[in-house]
């Protein structure tokens, strides 16, 4: 069994938890040490003398708790329940770590609990201020690099209300392929699979299950090596699928499903007839392999080129989240369209966005001669003017001179924009793209 420990991976020799081969795909965050954390780390002598503590503890309590890397971080109690065999104060707690994303809230046992720090009385507002504070910029890049935005922006009274019905987690690994992954947040499955933690997952089709057994068995009748829908891109080992979200109503919901475990403010579509899915795959002799993808709307009239976009925790890292969003441009120029991804987008989204934006705008602008419009730019690339103006604008290469807006581009402020907005990540060859826009057929 290989596991990921402190960025580091273990394996473990007995080989249990997991079945032969099987690699486990989990996040790795880098934790602050309890020095970066709130001052010295916690006591750990059992034979310390305790506070008076009443269990099982309350729902809302605050409380340090050791995490997989054996140190103490801050925890708020969202939930807990009752051990089926323990006595009348044994609960285990679900728990949010208040300096990290909702992604990394657990079950844990009492013992992991260091009740000499349990707090009742916590001013909420002061708390997140705190929490704010002490995210250091090496802790927010890594949130940045590693998280999968949906484009689904709630507003407060809306975010309130689905972080209480989606607090806790309800499926806490999916096996997919070869690999088994630690999910990030609630997905709304139907009532039947309330009692599973772990779902087993089809990796052609999609369909998931509550056991091994019948995964296997639903393989050995499987015809899929591929996901449903035309293979409109293939470049070496990378495909692309477009799956018309009206022929494979249940691939597409078992997608959003599947989507919505990595999304947090994920809306889950169950109508997917109004959507087209665009799947990135991996392939060998064994078939093709998902590694993430992106949806749109058949028809926008906001001139949305993509909705939604995942690329799964075991395949991130490796420039797909850059290429899917490349490849819908590459999509909108085949359309003779300007497009932009679904508003309103995350802080994070725009950051991605932002990063894709700057670096084919200002690789134009570099290579350029002459006088060149902001049009002409979005004709070159079906970037949305208004995405376009901002970009420069946030980079300051924008100024108004005599009622109209020049773009001012010194090649050594070019290439420094270029070099803080990253590598391209994977490119689309246009060249292997067999594709022709959706038309609804009568």
């Amino acid at each position: 069994m290989v596991s990921i420990q402190n960025g580091a991976i273990a394996v473990a020799a007995n080989g249990h938890g997991a079945a032969a081969g099987k690699t486990i795909a989990t996040e790795v965050v880098a934790l602050p040490s309890a020095s970066q954390s709130n001052g010295a780390q916690p006591e750990t002598d059992p034979s310390r003398k305790r506070k008076m503590t009443s269990l099982p503890l309350e729902v809302g309590t605050r409380v340090n708790c050791r995490w997989r890397d054996g140190k103490y971080h801050p925890v708020k109690v969202i939930e807990r329940r009752k051990l089926p065999y323990g006595g009348a104060n044994d609960y285990e707690y679900y728990v949010h770590y208040t300096e990290f994303n909702r992604r990394l809230d657990e079950w844990v046992k009492l013992e992991q609990l260091d009740l000499n720090s349990v707090e009742t009385d916590v001013d909420e507002k002061v708390e997140d201020k705190v929490t704010s504070l002490k995210m250091t910029r090496h802790q927010k890049r890594k949130i940045d690099e590693t998280h999968v935005e949906g484009h689904e922006e709630l507003d407060a009274a809306s975010l309130r209300e689905h972080e209480e019905f989606t607090k806790v987690k309800n499926i806490a690994t999916i096996e997919l392929g070869r690999y088994e992954i630690e999910t990030w947040y609630f997905s709304p499955f139907p009532p039947e699979y309330n009692d599973c933690t772990k779902l087993f997952f089809c990796e052609f089709c999609l369909n998931f299950m509550k056991r091994k057994e019948q995964l296997q068995r639903h393989m050995r009748k499987c015809d899929l090596k591929h996901p449903p829908g035309d293979e409109i891109y293939r470049n070496g080992t990378l495909s692309m699928f477009e799956v018309d979200g009206k022929k494979n109503k249940v691939y597409g919901q078992n997608l959003c499903y599947l989507a919505k475990l990595f999304l947090d403010h994920k809306t889950l579509y169950y109508d997917v007839d109004l959507f087209l899915f665009y799947v990135l795959c991996e392939c060998d002799d064994r078939g093709c392999h998902m590694v993430g993808y992106f949806s749109k709307e058949k028809h926008s009239e906001e001139s949305y080129n993509l909705a939604c976009i995942l690329t799964l925790p075991p395949y991130q890292r490796k420039g797909y989240g850059k290429f899917l969003i490349a490849f819908s441009y590459e999509l909108s120029k085949k359309e003779g369209k300007v497009g932009t991804p679904e508003r309103p987008l995350s802080d994070l989204g725009l950051l991605s966005y932002r990063g894709y934006w700057t670096r084919v705008l200002l690789d134009i602008l570099k290579k350029h001669k002459g006088n060149i419009s902001i049009k002409e730019l979005s004709d070159m690339t079906a970037i949305k003017a208004e995405d376009i103006l901002s970009t420069l604008q946030s980079l300051e290469l924008i100024q108004y001179r005599k009622g109209q807006h020049v773009i001012c581009a010194d090649p050594k402020v070019l290439d420094r924009h270029l070099k803080a907005a990253g590598r391209g990540g994977l490119e689309v060859d246009v060249s292997k793209l067999i594709w022709t826009p959706y038309k609804e057929q009568s």
